[in-house]
């Protein structure tokens, strides 16, 4: 087994139950981490058997692209396509933080972690 890890994936996103956070928006950092057996590709040098973290990436920019009120919606969001898009995958766990939080103090960030392991 191995992992493949997404460290501080910045985006600028419209999640949140303010008005404000609606219009304006936020940014945000998610970081990303799976579980997969990497052997086989350690050994071929073949992209097709891994887990391509552009496949990652790219996920993670459309999920938080969706507007939602809750962090721990878009955190799920983004394990569940995970899950559907690379089979190879058993295990995940995604954090995703709110950059300045409005919420009244010297705040750098909130965040949600949501792990979750393939049925």
């Amino acid at each position: 087994m191995g992992k493949i890890r997404l460290k501080n994936v910045r985006i600028h996103s419209n999640h949140g139950c303010l008005k404000e956070e609606m219009l304006i928006g936020s940014d945000y950092r998610v970081d990303l981490e799976v579980t997969s057996d990497l052997s086989k590709p350690a050994d071929s040098d073949i992209l097709t058997e891994t887990v391509d973290y552009v496949h990652l990436n790219n996920i993670i920019k459309d999920e938080m692209l969706v507007r939602s009120n809750l962090l721990e919606h878009v955190a799920k969001r983004i394990i569940d396509r995970i899950f559907l898009e690379l089979p190879q995958v058993t295990q995940i766990e995604v954090e995703v933080a709110k950059i300045n939080p409005p919420i009244g103090g010297d705040v750098e960030s909130v965040a949600v972690i949501l792990n979750s392991q393939r049925q």
